[in-house]
């Protein structure tokens, strides 16, 4: 497996996300984790809404596995907190952090989280309790390293005015057909042309390259936002018959060509993987040890519909 630099270390290129395990029974989750490791992949994300209440989903993948002390250490468990369903509210306080982690913990029977990320941005965020929260959890060892999702190079630096940790994470959506954090740089300053619009802040992978901040992208195989994936999608004929092709090539199968568009980039970005299928866990793994050329890269791109001007 293809490793990324993360933090002062590395970590694999792909992440076995834990979002829609809700319905899995034990087996299932355990045949889903064995598939990942048996990849190479150790490293798990989750976050404390997923599974329809707080902490579900954390709270099934770590009874179903029931680690021990040295099968939690082999592996890294990132969470997330900031969005409150319930109040229909994003929430960055010292008080909502500090409980959240600490239900976090609970819930995924471990002593230390490896990574937190702040879900969300929070409008009302406050920088100083954000750091406050980050200081004390870094200090009694129940998280070690911090990072942020969806958030813009403009919000990162806000919490750096008072946060002192390394923010080594962005969570951040994209896919070969939902990629503006990468197209709209190519078509900057063009009048009149939708790809042109500026929806990240301005440059947030170029950010992240520059301060040594690690792009995870979550729904790499989505459409758009949340509109069905575009692998064997009749909508997107041109870019599957585009991504059959170069599998065939690569001897690799449509997903990891997928996977291997976002692994390219030199921005040595983590692939955030939402399936619970421990086939496509494997295909797509696969796609980190594909080295796309740049041809075949820009082939994609174009395939997709974005524009090169």
């Amino acid at each position: 497996m293809k490793t990324v630099p993360f933090g002062t270390s590395t970590a694999p290129a792909i992440v076995a996300g834990m979002m829609r395990i809700d319905s899995k029974d034990d087996a299932q989750i355990r045949e889903l984790y064995d598939a990942a490791r048996e990849a190479g992949i150790d490293f798990f994300d989750h976050a404390d809404i997923y599974g329809g209440r707080m902490h579900f989903c954390e709270e099934r993948f770590a009874a179903a596995l029931d680690l021990t002390a040295a099968e939690r250490s082999e592996i890294t468990l990132q969470t997330k907190c900031g969005i409150v369903p319930a109040q229909g509210m994003f929430d960055f306080s010292y008080e909502h952090i500090v409980r959240q982690v600490e239900g976090s913990l609970a819930a995924l029977r471990t002593d230390y989280i490896d990574v937190l990320l702040l879900h969300r941005p929070d409008a009302l965020v406050e920088p100083d309790e954000v750091a406050r929260a980050f200081d004390e959890l870094e200090a009694a060892g129940k998280v070690r390293a911090f990072g942020v999702s969806n958030h813009t190079p403009r919000q990162i630096d806000l919490l750096r005015t008072s946060v002192r940790q390394p923010i080594v994470a962005n969570q951040l959506q994209l896919s070969i057909t939902h990629a503006p954090i990468i197209a709209q740089p190519i078509a900057a300053n063009m009048v009149a042309e939708e790809q042109s619009v500026v929806r990240d802040g301005g440059g947030i992978v170029e950010y992240c390259r520059i301060n040594g901040i690690t792009v995870q992208a979550w729904s790499p195989f989505q459409g758009g936002f949340f509109t069905g994936v575009f692998l064997g999608n009749p909508d997107y004929a041109e870019l599957n018959t585009v991504i059959d092709r170069l599998a065939a090539v690569h001897d690799v199968t449509p997903i990891a060509i997928a996977t291997a568009w976002i692994t390219r980039h030199p921005a040595g970005m983590q692939v955030v993987l939402g399936t619970t299928t421990p086939e496509r866990v494997r295909e797509a793994a696969a796609g980190a040890d594909v080295v796309l050329t740049r041809a075949e890269w820009y082939e994609l791109y174009r395939a997709a519909g974005h524009l090169l001007p």
